[in-house]
């Protein structure tokens, strides 16, 4: 009898119910009126178990949103809301009273969610102020999986954050239910320092947390620093994704304090956060003797040096699961790349290592690469802060790492996005507006770095002309499609800045014709 009960429980383990719901997902629909979601709130109306209702990909407006919330709010059952990439093309205005629409269904309904994806919905701080009252309510008390990436939250938005998600796990508490939530995804935010400081101290009250991700946010050694001591209290974290943030060597002491306490973390991505020789080996040391469930390790493009490379393979050989080592983009030098892959196949793990041939180094032994007092406020200085107050001198004297800052704020790793490089040239350039000359020289030489990689990138990608009709839209030179677009920037100053810059090999000659074109007509009062 025993070993039939066994049989059965390893059977009901196995089974799963499918889940019940709707999906609109990239159906490119555009909901303006009540009369427009018709069809989503009769497929609403007709489920007799709406347990998810996926939107990604459309856009509504908010008497559409009225009318959906009107519908979810006979679905007591109801459990994910996937509703990314769903305000394109709307006014910012319009999207927080959209979303309160949404939540007030749910809430009315008594749904307790345990999925809200909002990814890809750049509604910026006054988003999340749409969000509050649901997060706030007991509709989230069971949330499980939390994902808000490349929402364009800003230190604003990630303080309304964890302000709402502290009361959610305060108010569940309460009812002796506290919140328990397992993924929290935030990636390509601009949170910064302030931003995860605020959410270290919700992920530290909270406990629960199996992955966090936070890639692209500004975040230096202080930031970094307030999440390390949050994951000591999250030791079921098994997910930990920091990617193209700065942890620089300090922040890597503090994650190695961490690390320990943090032995069921299967994936790791540092890559491209400037790590360096030293933050490396720290973290070799770090995960050396246990972390027996490690199966991916990613810290690509992070200046590591020959020592620091060698340091990290000879770390790994006692890790049974591991699956991926990203080492690429570092300074091994060739030699290094030899003596690095000795290694792992020294400790039997050749198949594990990914490719070096984007290696930048050279065969010279490294210099120690100790923060220098400038390099240390460099990483303390964020981007936007530099935009606050460019004639600051310890940037200005900060010269080639600060520009090199910029140029990594420019892109998504390796990776160029057309419309977020050209808002990074457009801010810079804007400072050519200054002033004062300090000011004005600099950042005509950044921007001129900038435009140099841009032009390259697009004459690879064959693209030019796209490029070129993006860069004379947020000159302000020539009308957008989108009616909404209104540059935040001095386009008169961006437009000098590129003007100033015409006669460089860096522009080419089909730009230089066409300001030329614009510039004539300027003078001539056209």
């Amino acid at each position: 009898m025993a070993a039939n009960v066994d049989e059965l429980a390893t059977v009901f383990s196995l089974t799963k119910v499918s889940e019940s719901g709707i999906s609109f997902a990239g159906k490119s629909l555009k909901l303006n009126t009540e009369e427009d979601t018709k069809q989503v709130t009769d497929a609403i109306d007709k489920c007799k178990s709406l347990q998810y209702l996926n939107m990604e990909g459309n856009t509504l407006g908010v008497d559409a949103a009225k009318a959906i919330g009107k519908s979810l709010e006979k679905h007591p059952e109801f459990k994910r809301a996937l509703w990314k990439d769903m305000f394109t093309g709307r006014m910012k205005t319009e999207i927080p009273k959209a979303l309160e629409f949404l939540g007030d269904g749910l809430v009315k309904a008594g749904s307790r969610l345990t999925e809200l994806d909002m990814s890809d919905n750049a509604f910026g701080p006054i988003g999340v102020e749409g969000l509050a009252a649901l997060l706030r309510s007991a509709s989230c008390f069971a949330l499980e999986e939390l994902r808000l990436n490349n929402n364009g939250l800003g230190i604003t938005g990630g303080k309304l954050l964890a302000s709402a998600l502290t009361d959610c796990y305060n108010h569940s508490k309460k009812e002796g239910k506290p919140l328990k939530l397992r993924v929290f995804i935030a990636g390509r935010n601009r949170l910064e320092n302030e931003g995860a400081i605020a959410l270290a101290e919700v992920f530290k009250m909270i406990g629960t947390l199996e992955e966090i991700a936070m890639p692209q946010n500004g975040i230096y050694h202080p930031g970094i620093t307030a999440l390390s001591k949050a994951f000591n209290d999250n030791q079921n974290l098994k997910i930990l994704n920091l990617n193209d943030n700065t942890i620089g060597p300090k922040g890597a002491e503090a994650l190695a304090q961490a690390l320990p306490n943090l032995q069921n973390l299967k994936e790791i991505n540092f890559g491209d956060c400037l790590l360096k020789t030293i933050g490396a080996t720290i973290l070799a040391q770090a995960l050396k003797d246990k972390h027996l469930n490690l199966e991916q390790l990613m810290l690509g493009f992070n200046e590591i040096g020959k020592t620091g490379g060698i340091a990290v393979a000879k770390s790994l050989g006692n890790k049974p699961k591991l699956k991926n080592v990203i080492l690429d983009g570092n300074q091994f030098g060739d030699e290094g790349c030899e003596k690095i892959k000795e290694e792992f196949k020294k400790i039997g793990k050749s198949e594990v290592l990914g490719s070096l041939e984007e290696d930048e180094g050279d065969d010279n032994e490294e210099d120690e690469d100790e923060e220098t007092e400038s390099e240390s406020e460099a990483t303390n200085v964020t981007f936007d802060q530099f935009l606050q107050d460019p004639s600051d001198e310890k940037f200005l004297n900060l010269g080639h790492e600060r520009k090199n800052l910029i140029l990594k704020e420019a892109k998504r790793g390796n990776e160029i996005i057309l419309k977020d490089y050209i808002n990074v040239v457009m801010k810079v350039s804007s400072l050519y507006g200054s002033k004062k000359e300090m000011v004005r020289n600099y950042a005509l030489d950044v921007t001129e770095s900038l435009y140099k990689e841009l032009f390259t990138w697009a004459a690879t990608k064959q693209n030019s002309p796209y490029v070129f009709n993006a860069i004379f839209v947020n000159l302000g030179l020539i009308k957008c499609e989108d009616k909404s677009f209104t540059p935040t920037w001095n386009c008169k100053a961006c437009q000098n800045a590129l003007k100033a810059l015409k006669n460089n090999n860096c522009v080419p000659q089909t730009v230089k014709d066409i300001l030329d074109v614009f510039f004539a007509h300027t003078q001539n009062g056209v």
